[in-house]
């Protein structure tokens, strides 16, 4: 049997103050779990981990509904402005879900738990260390522009995959048509479901709210308020505006392992000089919740370093968690312990002290 953990948040997501939905914080973290096997929290005991997949672009977008809903989610930068990142409604989830005959709220992730172990990872909903990973990135965004290295992205567990969205967001703004490098961005979750219904379309989102003023299609397609038009000639317009922009997205799903490394690590971006060095950023939001989660994700980022070192490139990973994850087993304080044990640099680079008591740490390879 699977483990389900409920991590306590008041709602469905972390959600904007100004809207209907405020910001969800808790003032302690507590998990529900079913009675286990020490050891077993993550994967389910005896059955197999989902497979390393990659995913093909065009065919996730024509498997995209006509339309979908969405709200902002305003993030203060501490004091240097803010950043809007919009979101695909959860609701509007299950009504594509019920729609299409697929279950509605049956489909893992939609129901009352916030991680079904094995099954689903926590991907439709948007986690606060995500949001610290995106005040972090705020400090060093400029280097999406810089014409000397090919910056690549990679988002690990990313869900609604708000750091790296923010990051897509900024380079809209920062890149050129012509001059830059190749931007790719990477993203993988535990289950594909996640990729398909909000990670993909929150970052067409991203693009229809930032173009829409020197865009009368996109105007058009937004001109309810709260929902985009998915027409063909919108599909279109973004995948055309990627490829003008030498944006490079990409998109895997399964669980961590060597071959999950592997499939990820032979992704190549078609439009990158030879020669050309690569800076790369891992990045990971509530990712160490247990202690198998957190042995995974660490022999992960760090075979995807030692990649990266082994061609030349520079690379480094941020880590946002909860300082600790009360009766589930996980804490920002072992990953650090054990990253460091297998030869790694860490520092730390932001702490919350507020509420849930929460960190982000740098690790780079020496």
């Amino acid at each position: 049997m699977s483990v389900q953990f409920s991590f306590s948040f008041s709602g469905d997501d972390i959600e904007d103050d100004g809207g209907s939905n405020s910001m969800a914080t808790a003032p302690n973290v507590s998990a529900a779990v079913q009675p286990q096997p020490a050891a077993s929290a993550f994967p389910v005991q005896g059955k197999p981990l989902v497979p390393a997949t990659s995913h093909d672009l065009q065919y996730m977008l024509s498997q995209l509904p006509s339309k979908i809903a969405y709200s902002i989610l305003d993030i203060d930068l501490d004091g240097s402005g803010t950043t809007q990142l919009p979101r695909r409604e959860l609701w509007d989830v299950r009504v594509q879900l019920m729609a299409e005959d697929s279950g509605g709220d049956a489909e893992p992730g939609l129901g009352n738990h916030d991680v079904k172990t094995g099954v689903y990872e926590g991907g439709f909903k948007s986690w606060e260390s995500s949001v610290d990973l995106v005040k972090v990135l705020s400090l060093s965004k400029t280097f999406l522009s810089d014409m000397d290295i090919v910056p690549r992205l990679i988002e690990l567990g990313c869900g609604t995959a708000l750091p790296s969205l923010a990051l897509f967001r900024w380079s809209l703004s920062l890149r050129a048509c012509d001059g830059d490098s190749v931007l790719s961005i990477v993203l993988a979750d535990y289950n594909s479901t996640v990729l398909q219904l909000v990670t993909l379309p929150n970052f067409i989102l991203c693009w229809a709210l930032h173009q829409r003023a020197e865009s009368p299609l996109l105007e058009e397609a937004l001109s309810s308020e709260g929902e985009l038009e998915l027409t063909p000639e919108v599909l279109k317009a973004f995948d055309e505006y990627l490829r003008a922009r030498r944006i490079s997205l990409s998109f895997f799903s399964g669980a961590w392992s060597p071959e999950f490394v592997d499939l990820v690590g032979s992704n190549t971006t078609s439009g990158i000089e030879v020669g050309s060095k690569r800076r790369t950023i891992i990045l990971g939001a509530e990712t160490i919740y247990s202690p198998f989660a957190l042995s995974a994700f660490t022999q992960t980022i760090l075979s995807l370093m030692e990649q990266e070192k082994a061609q030349g490139n520079t690379a480094e990973t941020l880590v946002g968690a909860k300082k600790l994850y009360f009766g589930v087993g996980g804490s920002l304080d072992d990953f650090v312990t054990k990253t460091r044990e297998l030869g790694a640099n860490v520092e730390e680079v932001r702490e919350e002290t507020e509420g849930v008591r929460r960190g982000v740490v740098r690790c780079s390879l020496p």
